[in-house]
């Protein structure tokens, strides 16, 4: 293992550094001046500099893992649902894209003793510093990693439940689509003896994939696990092609050699229906968003396209859970909403512009259909509240009425953030991962 690989770290947000921001807050020199609130793009002065506002989160920690991770998933656990009680401890798996093909690994990883991090209004300035001098030992995160050994960057890698066990499907740079078994992995960071004997096993008996497809022409980006039957993986690359997976008895899977027919371009992302098992839909750099059903023949299966949906490429898609939306994110900076019972209408529902660069990832919330969030290439990470409309005589604070009303919360601090996702067994816990690492928190606003 390299060194760049061990150099696995986690911490929590102490909001003294320059970069970690949100709703942060522009100061000058003078001590009488009231601090503003920082927009993106405005220019600092330069008797000015940016400071997390702590009190804009519940509970923010960063990590680190040498090699950066671009694509990860949560990984579904046994901690129960709809928890709140801290400390809060989840598990990840993620791929990392190294400086050479064959230093690529994938990481189950287990962030836990994860405690809140805004400051209590009572405590006093003297606890303050005694806190901020000498952090309690038992409060720090933790990070516990297990690898395994992976051919070329992992482009994305998406995690699925089936049956007794946990697996991932990782699309390499190299062109494969390889499906591991992480159940292993799993009990072995929660346990120190276990993962001292796991990582001795496998330097000589490096673990091998259940499953490994190389019938796509190209390497690929688009991948998802079907929630609605267990085992079934859709796959889209850089080509244009889409393949389906049925899973087989004994770990394997039959993929369909046929693929699904209409793009023109690359498949970026791909997203099945939540509640219908054998629709999906798609997004493309051939700028539309199309809907397939699964059990029509490959040149048959789209049912709806959405041509011109961005002005450019469209990078990421989220089918909503309890709503007939889509939201989509391009290279045009924009965030679409689809209402699918008015497809193929070229039309959005809505549309959302903030970001200053091409959109990353969008991941509609579990719990509240009308809540959203986004990432880009312009460092920020935005919450949106779909349902939020103001009046014709609300009075806007000045500094604000240029922000979408339904803008809720802008997070900053990371540089060229790739994904995000909702925790869906903790509410309003968000996991981001960037060329910097990953930060988890939970903030006030949802």
């Amino acid at each position: 293992m390299s060194n760049e690989q061990e150099d696995c770290m986690m911490e929590s947000s102490s909001g003294s550094e320059d970069e970690e921001m949100d709703d942060g807050e522009e100061r000058s020199n003078d001590e009488d001046s009231r601090p503003k609130i920082y927009l993106p793009d405005q220019p600092l002065k330069e008797d000015e500099h940016l400071i997390c506002d702590q009190s804009a989160y519940v509970m923010l920690h960063q990590a680190q893992t040498g090699a950066p991770c671009l694509s990860f998933d949560i990984v579904p656990d046994n901690l129960g649902n709809d928890r709140h009680e801290f400390p809060m401890t989840t598990y990840l798996v993620a791929g990392t894209q190294a400086s050479s093909a064959h230093l690529n690994n994938i990481l189950v990883v287990k962030m836990s003793n994860l405690h809140p991090t805004s400051k209590n209004e009572n405590d006093s300035e003297e606890d303050d510093d005694d806190d901020d001098d000498d952090e309690d030992e038992e409060s720090k995160p933790q990070m516990t990693f297990s690898f395994i050994k992976h051919q070329g960057c992992v482009n994305r890698i998406r995690a699925t439940n089936l049956k007794n066990s946990v697996l991932a499907a990782s699309w390499s740079e190299l062109g494969r689509v390889d499906v591991w078994n992480i159940t292993q992995q799993l009990q072995a960071v929660d346990e120190p003896a276990l993962l001292e004997r796991y990582n001795l096993d496998t330097v000589n008996n490096p673990v091998k994939p259940l499953y490994s497809f190389n019938g796509h022409q190209q390497e690929g980006f688009g991948i998802d696990w079907c929630p609605t039957e267990q085992g079934v993986l859709a796959t889209g690359d850089c080509r244009r092609d889409i393949h389906i997976w049925k899973p087989n008895e004994g770990g394997t899977w039959t993929v369909d050699q046929r693929p699904l027919i209409g793009h023109t371009s690359s498949v970026e992302d791909i997203q099945w229906s939540p509640s219908e098992r054998n629709v999906l839909a798609s997004c493309s750099v051939d700028k539309t968003i199309r809907i397939w059903d699964t059990r029509a023949a490959p040149q048959k299966a789209c049912m709806l396209t959405v041509e011109n949906a961005h002005e450019n490429d469209i990078n990421v898609i989220s089918w909503n859970d309890k709503d007939p939306y889509i939201a989509s994110g391009g290279d045009d900076g924009f965030v679409h909403i689809w209402d699918l019972r008015k497809f193929p209408r070229n039309i959005p529902e809505g549309t959302f512009k903030h970001h200053t660069a091409p959109i990353t990832s969008v991941e509609w919330y579990w719990s509240e259909p009308s809540v959203l969030a986004s990432a880009g290439e312009d460092n920020q990470v935005a919450l949106w509240d779909l349902g939020i409309e103001i009046e014709e005589n609300e009075i806007v604070d000045e500094e604000l009425k240029n922000l979408p009303p339904q803008l809720l919360f802008i997070h900053q601090g990371q540089t060229d953030i790739k994904e995000l996702h909702w925790h869906k067994q903790i509410p309003g816990l968000i996991v981001t991962t960037a060329h910097t690492g990953f930060n988890i928190f939970k903030t006030i606003s949802v």
